[in-house]
């Protein structure tokens, strides 16, 4: 059984995964198609993922990677070479984060694929070793409020933990428009996260919280972990952030450092086999919350399928933010304004936001 949480939260836990909230969508693919799969689709022609990719993630976020995911969909020539690779590794935020891990400039696409093909061996190496393990601190700005509401004190989990960034919530400052700064209980942190409280038609107040928790608990699982003090590792971290992103660029070393003084415990190994045994150790004493960002699209569909039986049948807390049909059972509240490219942020299996995928925004939706 689930710890119940407080105010509006709490209305949604009093059945195990919640109620379904009126006019809320049946989240599948015939009901919500969704073009984002298509970039993490291992079966999905190169160009299809390329073309997607820029369409739909890329747009509105990153010209130089739009311009560059439509080049490489119209190329058979670099589209050869990326197919050099195994399909797992050509999705394009690898194969891009590989290419300025080496040096790729912001430049027209024609520049950047006469570049590939004279850099291609380092590039394929690095994909060929590497993974899309984006740590973005700003992301812990989606999961505060939520965070806030579960009685404390935390244990927190991470699934995909990457280096740990988005572990530390309790250690860095929040500025949400129309509200005051947020800082940790012994003062400001040399990480601000900005995050805009949207609230277009349909939605509510984001519940902006008076203090951070208190987490007394934390590690995380992923694959192949990270380490903010090695510097190769921080580097690919700097590289998995797009071109025009210098703020996120700065917040990750300043977040690096904070996780640098404190480091946390990330068991390597995939997340459905570490999963059960990494929870048991939390403290009998705190809640445990599972949560993961932009992770479970990276799973086949029985993946997907065990990580939530498994979730679902821990104690504690599931907080989920992921693209809007990669989570199974999720109602996506399309009654609420959003933009395409928003993430579907849940507590144990009901939406309780729109979330910017790197946290730049967030939009809270109403719940019975």
């Amino acid at each position: 059984m689930r710890i119940p949480v407080l105010s509006a939260i709490a209305s949604l836990l009093t059945v195990r995964g919640g109620r379904r909230p009126q006019n809320a969508v049946r989240d599948d693919r015939r009901a919500y198609p969704e073009p984002m799969r298509t970039t993490v689709d291992n079966d999905a022609p190169t160009a299809e993922r390329y073309r997607a990719f820029a369409e739909v993630e890329a747009r509105g976020m990153s010209a130089t990677y739009d311009a560059w995911a439509l080049g490489v969909a119209s190329d058979p020539a670099t589209i050869a070479l990326i197919d050099e690779l195994p399909p797992a590794k050509r999705q394009p935020n690898l194969v891009f984060s590989a290419a300025r891990f080496h040096g790729a400039e912001p430049a027209p696409y024609d520049d950047f694929r006469e570049w590939l093909g004279a850099h291609w061996p380092e590039v394929r190496a690095t994909a060929e070793t590497h993974a899309t393990q984006t740590n973005e601190a700003g992301r812990c700005a989606l999961h505060l409020p939520a965070l806030a509401e579960i009685p404390g004190p935390l244990a927190l989990l991470e699934v995909g933990a990457s280096a740990g960034l988005c572990l530390y919530p309790d250690r860095y400052s929040y500025r949400y428009s129309g509200h005051e700064q947020l800082d940790p209980a012994d003062g400001p942190s040399p990480v601000v996260l900005d995050c805009e409280a949207r609230e277009p038609n349909g939605a509510v107040p984001v519940p902006v919280p008076a203090r951070l928790p208190d987490v007394v608990w934390r590690a995380g699982i992923d694959l192949h972990p990270l380490d903010v003090a090695d510097a190769a590792d921080l580097d690919w971290l700097d590289a998995l952030i797009w071109p025009e992103h210098d703020d996120r660029r700065a917040r990750l070393r300043a977040a690096a450092s904070v996780v640098a003084a404190d480091p946390p415990r990330i068991v390597a190994g995939d997340l459905n086999e570490r999963l059960a045994a990494l929870s048991a150790e939390a403290p009998a004493d705190a809640t445990l919350v599972v949560f993961h960002t932009a992770v479970i699209a990276y799973l086949d569909d029985a993946g997907r399928a065990r990580f939530t039986e498994t979730v679902r049948g821990l104690p504690g807390h599931w907080l989920s933010v992921e693209g809007r049909s990669i989570v199974p059972g999720i109602d996506v509240r399309t009654d609420v304004a959003n933009d395409s490219t928003d993430f579907v942020l849940a507590l144990d299996g009901v939406q309780l936001a729109w979330a910017q995928p790197h946290g730049r925004a967030v939009t809270w939706v109403p719940n019975p």
